[in-house]
């Protein structure tokens, strides 16, 4: 009979994340695998099509038996209903959780969001004692702070039991940062395994002719995402916007996404009358790869917070999946990936003249040297943001090479 896996999301198919490739990697590997997650609401805060807002339901997908409870909506515009949606998903996944949790051999939790979610699944380890591995995507408590809560004492102390909880109760932690290490250790017993494993790349159809940004030539630059507070393109819009103009006429930065800050970035560029600055909205994962290809350089930008220099965006692994230059508007780990491996230029996120002069280089960049960032990105693509080698790993991790 084969080993039964549970893995607890808070996101699952239809929406788009990592953990859908897992489940049914680990599946085609012999293992028996199960999903325990919420009504699909990402990205747009509202049910998706052919879904109820049910309290508890059971479907099939891909021979996976997918656990969803309710979701709360409406939480992209109401901080109160983000954090009710948070505390939901973990009082109605701890009580499915409890429910079903004796039957799995072993359990992954996949934390792409708040910790709270990763409570279904300590909970299976701390009342059956079943082998709990969680991946942590994002770090607690540091993310509450950085998305603007004060670090008051009652918080802080309420915080850090809840983490010591939450970390304690798990067998073993797999990161998708080098940098949280450092940061979840102090919250552990010490003992307790740590692994780097990174995110791969989204998977880019090569089949896709190019898109055609503008009739006449110039250098594009990209920034493919959510477009919020953090991604501090407000930084990189008005470092672009006053660039010389000889710089500016040949050249052109592209924007494609949505997000809250979106309106308040055309409005600057409105205001400010910056010129060959476009809006795309938001794009189909699945066409991502024509945008790449008819960029030449592309972007990744985040706030200069202690938090986001522990993190690699997701962003990066595409980006260098794609085969293009990088300018890395970013501290930290992310940079250090760019550095490192000499796939682009880096700048710091709060000065403007820097990103000037990273946009003034990659302008300037020869084709022999964007040659090389582009052996560059295949190489690191290969060998380190492998895709089967990090599912793979994660199995191993999981259940410990069947123990």
């Amino acid at each position: 009979m084969s080993k039964k896996i549970l893995i607890v999301t808070e996101y699952f198919y239809p929406e788009e994340f990592k953990i859908n490739e897992i489940a049914l990697a680990w599946q085609e590997k012999g293992y028996s695998v199960d999903v325990l997650t919420q009504n699909p609401t990402y990205p747009a805060g509202v049910i998706l099509n052919n879904y109820k807002n049910s309290w508890y339901s059971k479907e099939d997908y891909n021979g996976l038996t997918v656990y969803r409870v309710k979701a709360v909506t409406g939480y992209k515009e109401s901080l109160f209903k983000k954090i009710l949606k948070y505390f939901t998903f973990m009082t109605l996944g701890s009580f499915v959780a409890l429910k079903i949790g004796k039957k799995y051999d072993y359990v992954f939790g996949f934390d792409v969001g708040a910790l709270t979610g990763m409570v279904p699944a300590v909970l299976i380890q701390k009342y059956y004692n079943k082998p709990t591995t969680l991946w942590i995507q994002d770090i607690w408590p540091d993310s509450v702070y950085a998305y603007g809560f004060k670090k008051r004492k009652v918080l802080e102390y309420t915080l850090d039991k809840f983490v010591k909880f939450v970390y304690r109760n798990s067998t073993n932690l797999a990161v998708s940062a080098k940098g949280f290490i450092k940061r979840i250790e102090p919250y552990i017993d010490g003992k307790k395994p740590i692994e780097y494993f990174p995110n791969w790349a989204d998977e880019l159809n090569d089949s896709l002719e190019a898109f055609e940004f503008s009739k006449e030539k110039k250098v594009h630059f990209t920034f493919a995402g959510n477009i919020g507070k953090v991604q501090n393109l407000e930084n990189v819009i008005n470092a672009y916007g006053n660039l010389p103009q000889e710089y500016i006429d040949k050249s052109q930065l592209n924007i494609i996404g949505d997000g809250s800050e979106l309106e308040n970035l055309k409005n600057i560029v409105k205001k400010s009358e910056y010129k060959n600055i476009v809006f795309w909205g938001r794009k189909p994962r699945g066409e991502m790869s024509k945008y790449f290809k008819a960029s030449d350089f592309l972007i990744v930008s985040l706030v200069d917070k202690e938090i986001f220099s522990l993190t690699v965006p997701a962003k990066i692994q595409t980006y260098i999946a794609a085969k293009k230059p990088i300018l890395a508007i970013v501290n930290g780990d992310a940079a250090d990936i760019i550095k490192e491996n000499n796939l682009g230029y880096c700048a710091q996120p709060n000065s403007i003249d820097e990103i000037k002069d990273i946009f003034k280089k990659a302008i300037d960049t020869p084709k022999d040297e964007i040659e090389k960032y582009t052996h560059n990105c295949e190489t690191l693509t290969q060998n380190i943001f492998n895709k089967e080698k990090i599912t793979e790993g994660l199995l191993y991790l999981t259940t410990d090479g069947e123990r």
